[in-house]
């Protein structure tokens, strides 16, 4: 349709919230009959470049204990949405861990059709409490069993310098548009939201645009 809205959706796995998000848009976008740009980024180079506070936040929530109620209910509040999503979401030890190889690998498997697969069995690896650590070899050849990627070629293509490339495009993509985190979506270009406690809106100004 001439008038299908561009859907955006710019995401980390290493991000509870995120996972939430992806959860919930996949069936949003397939019941409103609209495709998703699902737009791999990695969410520490954006921290890096525009959101630095987030690291000082984090570490404070975590380690300072007058910010214990602050803690507890960011805890409920996990797993209350975990809940909600019908997914398990513990937090893991040295949470964040790196998910550039992970993050790098999303291109690859996009290539292959297996971008949704592989982007769930990577959220489910990192939140669903097993064996979180995503920049184990061993942990993303049984993602790439799971999902029925080549692993050689898929190894080869993280350490592939235009995979590399794609990533860093798409997260300097995203600070450039306003970006600053994950996940971020956005609805014909410019229109931002960012959050998983955004969906709503994104669902409303989506229908709204679809009605007309």
């Amino acid at each position: 349709m001439a008038n299908t809205p561009d859907l955006e959706f710019f995401y980390d796995c290493s991000s509870p919230w995120t996972y939430f998000a992806f959860t919930r848009m996949v069936p949003l976008a397939e019941s409103l009959e609209l495709p998703v740009r699902w737009r791999p980024i990695l969410v520490g180079g954006v921290f890096n470049a525009v959101n630095q506070q987030v690291y000082k936040q984090r570490e404070s929530m975590f380690s300072d204990s007058a910010n214990s109620r602050k803690l507890d209910y960011y805890l409920k509040d996990l797993q209350d949405w975990a809940q909600l999503c019908g997914v398990t979401a513990i937090m893991p030890p040295g949470h964040p861990i790196s998910s550039v190889k992970a993050m790098r690998g999303a291109f690859y498997a996009d290539e292959q059709g297996q971008l949704l697969s592989y982007s769930r069995a990577i959220f489910e690896a990192y939140w669903g409490g097993d064996n979180p650590d995503i920049t184990s070899e061993d942990v993303l050849t049984s993602i790439c069993g799971r999902v029925g990627l080549d692993k050689q070629a898929f190894f080869a293509a993280i350490n592939d310098q235009r995979y590399k490339d794609l990533l860093r495009e798409n997260t300097e993509e995203l600070i450039e548009r306003g970006g600053f985190g994950s996940p971020t979506i956005y609805i014909n270009g410019d229109d931002m939201y960012f959050g998983n406690d955004r969906l709503a809106l994104v669902e409303h100004r989506l229908r709204t645009l679809l009605s007309t």
